[in-house]
C-alpha cells in the first residue's frame, strides 16, 4: 500500500492505494467517481477512459504503480456539469449521441482531449482517434457521435451558437415526430445516469457480493460438490448450491406450443445433477467483497464425469447423440408449413427456373459494453426485491418464481435498473434467480457482476440456423414456389427455442409475394451458449438465406437482382409466407425511392474498382412484425395529480432505445386536448410493484402494444376530465365529484396465432427495410469494407425521429458485424469483446442514409409500428451480395472473414 496524491478535476485527493490495483478501481470504489464505467476490463471498449496529464488513458488497464504522484486527472465531472454544460455535452444531446448512455462518458472525454489539441478536425480525424483511443460504441452505429463532435468544435470556434445545437418546441407544440432529446440525455452526458453497478456502490454495509463457481466443461454428470475450501477463504460469509434453493430450482420457460416435445422446466438455477453448458453455476459464494467472492469461487471442487459435448446442431442430431436432457429429443420442436399448392410441380417444370442454397448464420454475441450486473434485498414487506438489466420484468418474474419458492406477486418484486444496452439477451432471465437465491439464503442484500469472460460465457446468444432454401420462377422473374427446411441451434435450454424457431415459416422469403411454399424447420438442443432472443429475433438468420438466394435466382434469369425484388415484392392480392394479407403496401414505392441510390452506386462501385480492390453493390430486402405472436396485449395507467401535472405507469423497459422518448412522446400526443406541456408529464416506469404488466421490451412491440396502452389510458382520463357544456374539470372538481384520476389502460393487437401448419395473421403491424451496400474487397487478403449504406424504410409514423434514425444507425452497424467479424463459437478465443469481433468505428461506415416512407399504420399507435428489429433484419445479406458483386466470392456461412471471401473467389 501506498499514499497517492492525484488531482482530481483540479482538486488534489489524498487516497491509499494497492499498486496493484487499476486506476479505475480507485476512482470507482474509493474515490466513488461513477462516470467512469467498467465494460470489458481489458483495455478494448474505452468505457474508462479519463485523461492522464491531459492524454486519453483506458483505467481499467493501467495500475497504480504506472500513476504518478500529483497526476492530473480528468473525469466527465470536470468537462461539464448538468447546468454548466460544455459544447460537446449539447452537441452529444442534440444528435442523440448517448443512447444506452454507458459507453458516453469515455467517448467525451476522448473527444475533449482531441478538440484541445485539433480545434477543427475532419470526420475521419474524429474517427482516426476514436479508433486510436479504442471507443468502442454499440447502440449509435457511430454517425451521430462523429456528428456531435463536428458540431462541438464549430461551437468551440465560434462558427456555431448554442441556438444552433438546441432542440426547439415545434410551433404547434406537437413533440410527436419531433427531434425532442431523450429525457434522460442531460444525466447520460453528465454520467449521473446510475447504472447497476454504480447503484451497488451506494448499497448498505451489510450487502454481501456473490461470484460464481462455474463449469469449465460443457456436458457432465454431477457427482459431487465440494465447497469446504472455499468456505475457509478470507471475507466468506456463506457457500451455496442447489441444497440452498427453496423452489423447485428450475426457470421456466413458459412453454406455450403443444407441439414441443419438452416441458420448459430444463434450466436449472443452480446445477444439481447435469452440466448443459460451459459456465453453467454450481455454486454462489456470498462474500464481504467481490474480489474475495471471485477468490473462494475459485477454490470449490467438482467431482465429474464427462460425457460427449455436442457444439453444434449436427452433432447433437446425429444417430449416437444421447440425449441432453433425458427423456426429451435433442429435436424438440419441429413446426412445418404449406401454403398453397403443392410446389413439386413448379420444380420439376422444365420451363422453369430453379436455384437452390445451403447458408448458416452464426452464434452472434450480443456484446453490451455493460456487463450483466444485478442487486436485491428482502424490503419492509418481506418481498424479495431484484435490481436487474431486466428488459421483461413481469415476464421474469413468472419465469423465476415458481424456481424460487416465491408466489409472485405478493412476494417477488423486479425492477429494471437504467441499462447499457441488452439488444435481446435480457429477454431471458440471466441473474436474477441467481441473486434471488442468494437474498432468500442469507436474509442480506446482494449484488452480483459479471465479467466479461462471463457475459460472453453465461448470458444466451443469437441461435444459429442451418437453411436450406429452392425457389422457382417463370422465365419472366415471377417467382411461382419455394421450399425451406431449417435448423435452430439453441444451445442446452429450450425457453423460446419453439418461438425462434417458428420465425423461419414466418420470415424465409417475407417481403414476396409467393403463393406456394413448402418447409420444414426444427429446434435443436446442443451443449453450446443457450439461445437468447436478439435483435431481429429470427429475421436475421431467416431472411439472410432468401435474399442471398434472390440474387443468385436473379443471376440465373439475367436480370437485374433490384428488378428481381421490385418484380416480387408485396402488391395487393399478395400474402405473407404465413398467408396473412399485408397491412400496407408500400414495398413499390420504397423501390421507387431507392431506385436513383442504386444506379448512383452502381456507377461509382465501377468506376472506382481497380485490380487491387474491387468494389461492388448489394441490395435486400426485410421484413419483421412489431409485436409477439398472436393477441399480444399491454397495459399501462394515467394519474391527473392535484398540480394538473399528469403521471404515466408503465413496464416499458429500456435497453437504451428509448423508452422514455417514447413514453412521453405517446402520452403528450394523446393529451393534446390538455393542452399539457412536455415538463407536466412524469414518468414511473419499469418496477412490477408499482406499473403494470406492459409485456417484455422484445419484438419492436414497445411502440405499438405499450404505446396504444398508453394512448387507450390517457385518452380515458381526457374523457373522463371533460365537462359536459366543454372544458375540463381540476383535480380538485373530479376528486369532489367523486370522479376518478386514476385510469388503467389496456390494448390487445387484432392478431391470430399460426396454426399447424404456419398459416395465420400473427403481427397487426409490419415493418420493412431496403438495404443499400457498397463494399470494397481488397483481393489480395479477402478483407471487405463497407463503405456506405442506405436503409429505404416504412415504420409508419415516427413518435422521434432522432430517436428512430439512432436506432436505426444502431442496426445497421450490427448487421456490418453479423456479416464480417462477430461470432461467439470458440469458448476461449471469443471471450472477449475484441475476440468476438465488435465492430470498431473504422467498420462502420460514415456514409449512412435513412429515407422514410411514412404509412400510417391502421393500428399502430398513431400511425406507428416499431423500428428496433427492422435495421437488423438484412442488411448483412445486401453487404454479402456485394461482396459478390465485386470480387465473385459468395459467401455462405457467417462471418464473410477475410480468408472465407478469399476461398470463395473464383480462381485465374
Amino acid at each position: 500500500m501506498e499514499t497517492r496524491t492525484l488531482v482530481v478535476n483540479g482538486v488534489p485527493q489524498r487516497v491509499l492505494v494497492d499498486l496493484n490495483d487499476t486506476l479505475v478501481d480507485v476512482l470507482r470504489n474509493q474515490l466513488h467517481i461513477t462516470s467512469v464505467k467498467i465494460g470489458c476490463g481489458k483495455g478494448q471498449c474505452g468505457a474508462c477512459t479519463v485523461l492522464v496529464d491531459g492524454k486519453p488513458t483506458r483505467a481499467c488497464i493501467v495500475k497504480m504503480s504506472r500513476v504518478n504522484d500529483n497526476a492530473a486527472l480528468t473525469t466527465l465531472e470536470g468537462v461539464g456539469t448538468a447546468d454548466r454544460l460544455h459544447p460537446l455535452q449539447h452537441a452529444w444531446i442534440f444528435h442523440g449521441a448517448a443512447q444506452c448512455g454507458f459507453c458516453t462518458p469515455g467517448f467525451i472525454l476522448s473527444a475533449y482531449a482531441l478538440l484541445q489539441e485539433n480545434k477543427s478536425p475532419s470526420r475521419e480525424e474524429v474517427r482516426d482517434w476514436f479508433q486510436k483511443n479504442h471507443n468502442v460504441c454499440r447502440c449509435t452505429g457511430y454517425k451521430p457521435l462523429v456528428d456531435a463532435v463536428m458540431d462541438a468544435a464549430a461551437l468551440m470556434r465560434g462558427d456555431k451558437r448554442l441556438e444552433d445545437l438546441t432542440w426547439k418546441m415545434p410551433a404547434d407544440g406537437r413533440i410527436w415526430g419531433s427531434t425532442m432529446p431523450r429525457p434522460s440525455a442531460v444525466a447520460k452526458v453528465t454520467g449521473s445516469w446510475e447504472f447497476g453497478n454504480d447503484s451497488a456502490l451506494r448499497m448498505p454495509q451489510d450487502t454481501l457480493h456473490l461470484a460464481l463457481a462455474q463449469a469449465k466443461v460443457s456436458h457432465a454428470n454431477i457427482k459431487g460438490i465440494d465447497t469446504s475450501e472455499a468456505e475457509k477463504m478470507p471475507g466468506v460469509y456463506r457457500v451455496l448450491t442447489h441444497k440452498d434453493v427453496k423452489g423447485k430450482n428450475r426457470i421456466t420457460g413458459l412453454i406455450t406450443f403443444p407441439d414441443n416435445k419438452g416441458d420448459g422446466w430444463d434450466r436449472p438455477i443452480l446445477n444439481d445433477k447435469k452440466i448443459f453448458q460451459y459456465g453453467d453455476a454450481l455454486a454462489i459464494v456470498c462474500a464481504d467483497t467481490e474480489k474475495h467472492a471471485r477468490a473462494a469461487a475459485d477454490k470449490v471442487k467438482f467431482d465429474l464425469e464427462l460425457l460427449p459435448e455436442y457444439m453444434n446442431a449436427p452433432e447433437a442430431m446425429a444417430p449416437d447423440a444421447i440425449e441432453i436432457h433425458p427423456g426429451t429429443p435433442n429435436v424438440y420442436y419441429e413446426p412445418v408449413e404449406e401454403k398453397g399448392a403443392d410446389t413439386k410441380p413448379f420444380f420439376d417444370d422444365p420451363n422453369n427456373v430453379v436455384v437452390e442454397g445451403s447458408y448458416y448464420t452464426q452464434r452472434q454475441p450480443h456484446l453490451p459494453i455493460e456487463p450483466d450486473v444485478g442487486f436485491g434485498y428482502i424490503n419492509e414487506k418481506g418481498q424479495v426485491v431484484i435490481h436487474s438489466k431486466s428488459v421483461g420484468i413481469h415476464l421474469h418474474a413468472l419465469m423465476i418464481a415458481p424456481g424460487l419458492g416465491l408466489k409472485f406477486p405478493e412476494e417477488l418484486v423486479v425492477v429494471q435498473n437504467p441499462t447499457g444496452g441488452t439488444f435481446g439477451y435480457k429477454f431471458s432471465p440471466t441473474m436474477e434467480a441467481l441473486l434471488g437465491v442468494a437474498i432468500m439464503a442469507t436474509g442480506r442484500p446482494c449484488h452480483l457482476n459479471y465479467n466479461y469472460e462471463q457475459q460472453q460465457n453465461y448470458t444466451g446468444k443469437r441461435s444459429p440456423f442451418w437453411t436450406n432454401v429452392r425457389m422457382a420462377a417463370n422465365r419472366e422473374g415471377k417467382i411461382l414456389a419455394m421450399e425451406t427446411d431449417w435448423t435452430c441451434d439453441h444451445g442446452p435450454y429450450s425457453e423460446f427455442g419453439d418461438l425462434l424457431t417458428l420465425r423461419g415459416a414466418q420470415y424465409i422469403g417475407a417481403g414476396y409475394g409467393i403463393a406456394n411454399i413448402r418447409g420444414k424447420g426444427r429446434t435443436v438442443a446442443t451443449n453450446h451458449c443457450w439461445g437468447a432472443a436478439f435483435r431481429g429475433y429470427g429475421a436475421p438468420e431467416s431472411e439472410f438465406p432468401s435474399e442471398v438466394l434472390m440474387d443468385e435466382l436473379a443471376e440465373k434469369l439475367g436480370m437485374d437482382p433490384f428488378d428481381l425484388r421490385e418484380k416480387n415484392c408485396y402488391r395487393p392480392g399478395d400474402t405473407t409466407p404465413t398467408g396473412q394479407t399485408p397491412e400496407v403496401f408500400s414495398l413499390p414505392e420504397m423501390f421507387q425511392k431507392m431506385r436513383p441510390y442504386y444506379e448512383a452506386s452502381k456507377k461509382r462501385v465501377r468506376e472506382r474498382s481497380t485490380a487491387e480492390v474491387k468494389r461492388g453493390v448489394g441490395l435486400s430486402l426485410g421484413v419483421y412484425g412489431a409485436g409477439l405472436d398472436g393477441p399480444d396485449s399491454s397495459e399501462a395507467w394515467v394519474e391527473l395529480n392535484p398540480d394538473g401535472s399528469v403521471t404515466v405507469g408503465n413496464s416499458w423497459e429500456d435497453h437504451g432505445q428509448g423508452a422514455d422518448s417514447g413514453t412521453l412522446g405517446t402520452a403528450h400526443e394523446a393529451l393534446r386536448p390538455l393542452n399539457i406541456e412536455p415538463d407536466q408529464i412524469h414518468m414511473v416506469m419499469n418496477d412490477t410493484s408499482k406499473t403494470p404488466n406492459s409485456g417484455p421490451a422484445g419484438g419492436s412491440r414497445s411502440q405499438v402494444l405499450t404505446g396504444n396502452a398508453i394512448r387507450v389510458a390517457c385518452q380515458m382520463l381526457v374523457e373522463g376530465m371533460k365537462k359536459p357544456g366543454g372544458g375540463f374539470y381540476t383535480y380538485d372538481e373530479l376528486k369532489a365529484a367523486g370522479k376518478p384520476v386514476h385510469f388503467d389502460g389496456k390494448w390487445t393487437q387484432p392478431a391470430t396465432n399460426c396454426d399447424a401448419k404456419s398459416q395465420g395473421s400473427p403481427f397487426a403491424n409490419y415493418m420493412y427495410g431496403l438495404f443499400l451496400t457498397e463494399v470494397a474487397v481488397e483481393v489480395a487478403s479477402g478483407k471487405s469494407t463497407v463503405e456506405k449504406l442506405v436503409c429505404v424504410t416504412d415504420i409508419g409514423k415516427l413518435c422521434n425521429k432522432l430517436i428512430v434514425d439512432g436506432q436505426i444507425y444502431g442496426g445497421l452497424a450490427q448487421g456490418v458485424g453479423l456479416a464480417l467479424s462477430e461470432d461467439y463459437e470458440d469458448l476461449k478465443k471469443h471471450a472477449t469483446i475484441g475476440g468476438a469481433g465488435i465492430p470498431t468505428i473504422k467498420m462502420i461506415p460514415d456514409d449512412m442514409e435513412i429515407v422514410y416512407v411514412q404509412t400510417p399504420r391502421k393500428d399502430g399507435t398513431f400511425g406507428a409500428s416499431g423500428v428496433g428489429e427492422m435495421p437488423l433484419t438484412a442488411p448483412h445479406a445486401a453487404i454479402i451480395n456485394a461482396i459478390y458483386h465485386a470480387c465473385g466470392a459468395r459467401v455462405t456461412h457467417l462471418p464473410a472473414r477475410p480468408e472465407k471471401v478469399l476461398a470463395a473467389m473464383p480462381k485465374k
